[in-house]
Parts: C-alpha cells; structure tokens; sequence
C-alpha cells in the first residue's frame, strides 16, 4: 500500500495566509503607533504653548512625563525619546507627509486624526505608513524637499533602515537634482524618481562604495565588474527604479569581428534595454563611440518593436564635458557617460560638483 502524497500546495497556502496576515499585523502596529506618537507630540506643544515661560515649561511637562509613562508602561519613554515625538509633531504637523496614495505616484495631503477617529483599516491610508525608525531618521533632514523625497523612495521600494541611511549617506537626493530642471527637482520631492525619459534614469556620479574597492588604487576593468556582479543586488539599488540583470560581457559579432558589452540591465520602466561599460581613468572619445556602436547593434538586432530605443552608459573615474558634447550628437538621448566613486562623497565634494555644473 503506497501512501498519499502530502498536500503540500494546500499546506503552503494555509503558511502564506497566515505569513500575509502577519504582515499586515505588524504593519497595522506600527502605523498605530507612529500615529500615537504624532498625537503624544501634538499634546506636548498644545500643553506647552499654555505655559509663560515655554521653554522651560516645556522641558518640565517631559520631564514629568517621562517619569509616568516610564512607571505605567516600563521602558521606551525616555526624556529623550518623548522629545523625539514632540520634534516629530513639529516636522510633520504641516498638510505635507506622503500617503498610501504615493503607491500610484499621486501624494495627497491630509489632516492629522486622532486615535479615537482613526479605525485599523483607515490606518493603512493614512499618511503615515512608515516605521518609527524611518521618522526617526527623516526628521533629521533638515530640507523638507528632500525629507519628501526619501519618504516617498522608502515607502516606494521598501526601503529598510539601513538602505534608507545607505541612500541618504550617498547624496542620492542631491545627485538627482544636479541633473535635473526646477521643474523636475520640485517633481521629486512630489513623487520620488519618475523614470519617463531615458535621461531620468541617469545619475552623475554613481556611488558604488559597497565594492569594497578604495578610491584611489590600482584594479583593472574586469576587477571592477567582478566586484560589482558580487554586489549585484546593492547595484541593482545604486542604479534605481525598474532595473533588472540581463547578462554580463555578452558577446556581439558582425563581419567577423566580436565585441562583449560589459554589462547588460533591462529597465522595466522605461521598457528598453541598459548597456553599461566600464573604464578605467579618463573617458576618451573612442569609448563613447564604441558604446555607439552597442546600441546601434541593440536597437536593429535585439529589441523588439513595441520596445523603446537602447540606453548606452558609459560608468569611468573621470570625463570631460567637452568629449561628452563634441562625440555624441545634438539632442542625444540614447547615450551617457557618468563617472563613478567607491567611496561616499564628502559635502565639500558635492559642493564643489554643484558649484562646477552652476558655472557652465
């Protein structure tokens, strides 16, 4: 007598019900408690701004505060911490915060609620939908353009802590606006990076300090690669929305003749592909010319008709502007050259790279 097979696609389906309603557990948590702390913050300005002397009054009403609430409920209500409520009120008290609805790139504004109106399921469209830890750190970033803008990326790709700190620490926000209008840097703190042409997938430069590799040091091209298809997921991050691997040095031929593109991404965006070749040292106008040349090759014998024109980047230490604008032609919107860094940029960096693209 054999014995039945065990259901393991009924069983799975039970874990993953289960696993789901977990999640939304955890995410009704949090969101209820963030919005707590909001309400907590809210009462301690409205409770200050009663006092004569606010300041020190308000440093009073904490104090005090710290010491019920610790009593009541044990640890987590530090002076410290119930300070961080109160500062989060203050930064978010404005009708500006995302909402549910960033999802379909539409932020709307919204007036804070208390917990006593606001139901579990009301809790999921509200506008915080965040974690604590997220606030926590946003609140820090002193612009509120780009405040918005990490809270609408974070929310958009699922940013944990960490990458958000990671993303923050690499000028991501700062990087985007170097290359964009007034139009557009107001549209990325509205709703975040929004890919509609091939120039908004580009970033000048990529940081790629999770290579390991020291600025300044000696490693060839494909030592470069390597490093970087072992940390494909973070580049897969660095390079942003709608990008997934496609192959590395993939070989091409014509005439006799064979050439290997280093690199080869598919934007689901932009509905086109991304070749990406690496240099070493100074961009020279033979570089771009050859990545010309993938394209041109990608467009008449890869992509299919319903997709859009190949996207060429060319990732080197250094170029000149001048090379860029003689090689490539007028209006060009298939080809690009960046440089990269492998290490985190300084502010004096950023500013210097902000003040030389002022000055053109």
């Amino acid at each position: 007598m054999t014995n039945k097979p065990s259901n393991t696609s009924f069983y799975s389906q039970i874990v993953d019900l289960l696993q789901s309603a977990r999640n939304q557990v955890v995410r009704i948590v949090n969101q209820t408690m963030v919005l707590t702390y909001f309400e907590i913050g809210k009462m301690l300005v409205e409770e200050e701004q009663e006092g004569k002397e606010r300041a020190a009054y308000g440093k009073k009403v904490v104090k005090e505060l710290s010491k019920v609430l610790t009593r009541e409920f044990g640890k987590g209500f530090s002076e410290r911490n119930i300070e961080q409520m109160r500062q989060f009120y203050l930064v978010y008290s404005k009708p500006q915060t995302l909402s549910a609805e960033s999802k379909n790139n539409k932020p709307q504004t919204m007036s804070a609620k208390t917990i006593s109106e606001t139901t579990s399921r009301e809790l999921t469209k509200d506008r915080f939908i965040l974690s604590w830890s997220h606030y926590l750190k946003l609140m820090r970033i002193g612009d509120e353009n780009e405040r918005k803008f990490y809270e609408i990326e974070s929310y958009k790709n699922s940013w944990s802590v960490r990458e958000l700190q990671r993303q923050y620490d690499s000028a991501l926000y700062t990087r985007l606006v170097l290359s964009r209008d007034k139009n557009k840097v107001k549209e990325l703190s509205e709703k975040g990076l929004i890919l509609e042409k091939p120039k908004d997938a580009i970033k000048d430069p990529y940081v790629l300090e999770f290579i390991g590799l020291p600025e300044h040091s000696n490693y060839s091209e494909s030592e470069l690669e390597q490093k970087i298809i072992d940390k494909l997921e973070h580049f897969l991050l660095e390079l942003g929305n709608g990008f997934t691997f496609v192959a590395r040095q993939k070989r091409i031929s014509f005439d006799d003749k064979h050439f290997r593109i280093d690199l080869v991404f598919y934007n689901r965006i932009l509905k086109c592909f991304v070749l990406i070749d690496l240099k070493i040292g100074e961009l020279k106008h033979q570089d771009l010319g050859q990545m010309q040349m993938y394209v041109n090759y990608y467009d008449r014998e890869i992509r299919l008709v319903e997709e859009h024109k190949t996207l060429g980047i060319v990732l080197c230490q250094n170029k000149s502007e001048s090379v860029v604008e003689y090689t490539l032609p007028e209006n060009n919107e298939q080809i690009f050259a960046s440089k990269y860094k492998t290490v985190l940029p300084s502010k004096d960096e950023l500013k210097l790279i902000i003040a030389e693209r002022n000055s053109r």
